[in-house]
């Protein structure tokens, strides 16, 4: 049958795990937390729109509906060279390994001050208990959120949730009828966050913080963060009673200090376009956890991680002779595409080579989101059909 480990329990490790089984392999998948955290739509829980529960699904019942196995287990060290994996609880080989294990973050001095929707999922408890104080307690205040980059790739940005959650914010205290007490602000590393959606979504944006009466600091580095606020490069500062930051992504520090996989200059794995780690035959990488060719304006989303772990899967197929054909390549997929969630509407983003696009969808947009988490959920337990390619 052939056996493939598969390191990571994320969009593209769970993706991996269901096509490599498909296409007749032994599977183990290896991963800490017992469930599939579905971070695009997390983004409800800190304003109560959605329970921590509905954006988990259980590994164990994945497992049993895909037939791979599900080790709980931390990965600790990788041998690319050997295809095994070293866990706290016990070492993992195969006849392929499937990396896909995520990234690592850039850290900052006081990071104990801060929130991140990106960050354990825990953390988006934390965010709904800190912003029910707020409100419950107070009845007003500062809020800011934002996110960082990264110099050494530019595909090591989340952008999106940041002016999710604080458009969820502003919709959730106005409904409280509170808004008027709290002061938003949205700040970010670089001058122009958005950009890489293209000109008009930049200028969109603008109108929205406009329109929603959200202030910005943008393009100022940030020195460190505190208890009540944010010190940025120029001494600079933001008073800040609730701090939501999403941090740039890095190499996972497993990638860093402790295995022998070749690196990009922030850290992440550096594959071919079949998404076969470069040196290390039959050991793939995917999603977060590579390092992605391409134009200026990529990123990483969670339907390239799939197309990834997809491709990796027939990739593999082929290489062991399990099926004919051509190998299949990310290149041609690399694409930016959102429905940008603000609680009581969405914008729908696209960019490609030819175009950037953001469309306003009031109301109904908010409601194809939800719509999707939905499809996310059953889709992946098998409850409903698949649509291809998604």
């Amino acid at each position: 049958m052939g056996k493939v480990v598969v390191l990571g329990g994320g969009f593209a490790g769970v993706e991996a795990a269901i096509f490599l089984r498909k296409e007749g392999f032994e599977v183990d998948l290896i991963s800490p937390r017992p469930y599939m955290y579905i971070y695009p739509t997390s983004i409800w829980v800190p304003v109560c729109k959605t329970e921590f529960a509905d954006v988990c699904l259980s590994l164990e019942e994945l497992a049993q509906v895909h037939g791979f196995t599900w080790i709980n287990d931390e990965i600790i060290g990788i041998e690319g060279e050997k295809k095994r994996a070293r866990g706290k609880k016990g070492e993992y080989s195969g006849d392929y390994l499937v990396i896909a294990m995520g990234a690592g973050k850039v850290r900052h001095e006081g990071e104990e001050h801060y929130m991140s929707i990106c960050g354990e999922p825990q953390e988006a408890l934390a965010l709904r208990e800190a912003l029910d104080k707020l409100v419950t307690e107070k009845r007003g205040g500062k809020i800011c959120m934002g996110f960082g980059g990264n110099p050494k790739d530019s595909t090591a940005v989340r952008g999106g949730p940041a002016f999710e959650v604080i458009f969820n914010v502003h919709n959730y205290l106005k409904k409280l009828g509170v808004r008027d007490n709290f002061e938003l602000t949205f700040f970010a590393t670089m001058a122009e966050p958005g950009k890489r959606l293209g000109p008009q979504a930049l200028k969109m944006m603008d109108l929205f913080f406009n329109k929603l009466n959200i202030k910005k600091h943008f393009g100022k580095k940030i020195k460190r963060f505190e208890a009540d606020g944010i010190l940025f490069e120029d001494d600079s500062r933001l008073e800040s009673d609730y701090t939501m930051f999403i941090p740039a992504n890095m190499g996972h520090p497993v990638f860093r200090e402790g295995s022998d996989l070749p690196l990009s200059d922030a850290g992440f794995i550096l594959v071919d376009e079949y998404c076969e780690v470069k040196d290390r035959p039959g050991v793939y990488a995917v999603g977060d956890s590579a390092y992605i060719e391409g134009p200026e304006w990529r990123a990483k989303q969670g339907h390239i991680a799939e197309v990834m772990a997809r491709n990796a899967a027939h990739n593999i197929a082929i290489s062991s002779g399990k099926k004919g054909g051509e190998k299949k390549s990310y290149l041609p997929h690399l694409n930016i595409i959102c429905v940008m969630d603000s609680g009581d509407g969405a914008a729908f983003v696209y960019r490609d080579e030819k175009r950037g696009l953001m469309i306003p969808m009031p109301i109904v947009g908010h409601w194809i989101k939800r719509a999707w988490g939905w499809y996310c959920r059953n889709s992946k337990l098998d409850k409903i059909p698949r649509i291809p390619g998604l």
